[in-house]
């Protein structure tokens, strides 16, 4: 088990030195962007490439919460995503500190509580055993050859404080508090392989926010399933972030989707005032 450990030690660290050399690949990208975004006069500040349209193509028909039928879903509020510590912040720390992310996350829980609203955590675990997989496609090898998300085992807790796999300290409040669902965890970027789905279902709820991580990855993966399960779902764009790396902008690519797929699309100042609205 220590040798094991100790692999997995040093595929993290090797991962977060690929990640700082892929976020300055990914800085460009970004600068790109943004001068792509410039107005052709020169004269006035560039429009964010994350801005929503002037004008949607699609009818909006939004979605009015029902406390009776509402959760808030966040997904991955786990340190390897959304810390300096994680692994995954050469290419996720620009988004998540542009978003706010981390305090955004804070402020759905906090108004999630001060409502008795029902709250959902989908984590990201893999054991021992979950890395004798015989494929994988990119984003999955990237997750098993780092170590991102590791527990020793699915029957202890050893070495699960302040691990990758844990949630930020400052969510903790919120998701020990005897009243958070913490489902099982989902093994690549959906709720498929775990019992999320289930347990809404189990309290008739059929109203979805969804915040958390990665915006291209599970909160994407994780809005289309529960789409297509026959909830409602509204993504809390700020509450989200995704990856820069040469391939592409994730956080760009995915609220192309969340404008065509989820119900609605909210900023956390938006989620905040519906969600703690007096009926």
């Amino acid at each position: 088990m220590s040798e094991q450990l100790e692999t997995i030690n040093e595929e993290r660290r090797q991962a977060l030195n690929s990640g700082s050399r892929i976020a300055m690949a990914a800085s460009v990208l970004g600068a790109l962007g943004i001068a792509g975004a410039a107005n052709a006069e020169g004269s006035k500040m560039a429009k964010s490439p994350y801005a929503e349209p002037e004008k949607y193509g699609l009818a909006r028909p939004g979605m009015k919460i029902d406390p009776k039928r509402v959760a808030l879903v966040v997904v991955d509020p786990q340190i390897d995503f959304l810390s300096p510590k994680g692994v995954m912040w050469g290419v996720l720390g620009a988004s998540v500190t542009e978003n706010n992310t981390v305090a955004n996350i804070e402020s759905l829980f906090k108004a999630a509580k001060s409502v008795d609203m029902p709250t959902f955590v989908s984590p990201h675990y893999y054991f021992p055993v979950d890395h004798h997989w015989e494929f994988t496609a990119p984003g999955e090898h990237f997750m098993h050859s780092s170590g991102m998300f590791a527990r020793k085992g699915q029957y202890t807790m050893e070495g699960f404080e302040s691990s990758g796999a844990d949630f930020l300290e400052e969510y903790k409040p919120y998701i020990f508090d005897g009243k958070t669902v913490i489902a099982s965890p989902h093994k690549i970027f959906g709720p498929e392989t775990n019992d999320l789905v289930l347990q809404l279902r189990k309290r008739k709820i059929d109203q979805v926010i969804l915040a958390g991580m990665a915006a291209n990855l599970c909160i994407d993966s994780h809005l289309r399933e529960l789409i297509e399960q026959g909830f409602e779902v509204t993504v809390v764009k700020d509450a989200t972030a995704g990856p820069r790396i040469p391939e592409g902008d994730g956080y760009l690519a995915a609220l192309t989707n969340y404008r065509i797929i989820a119900n609605d699309l909210w900023t956390t100042a938006d989620a905040v005032k519906k969600m703690t609205a007096k009926a």
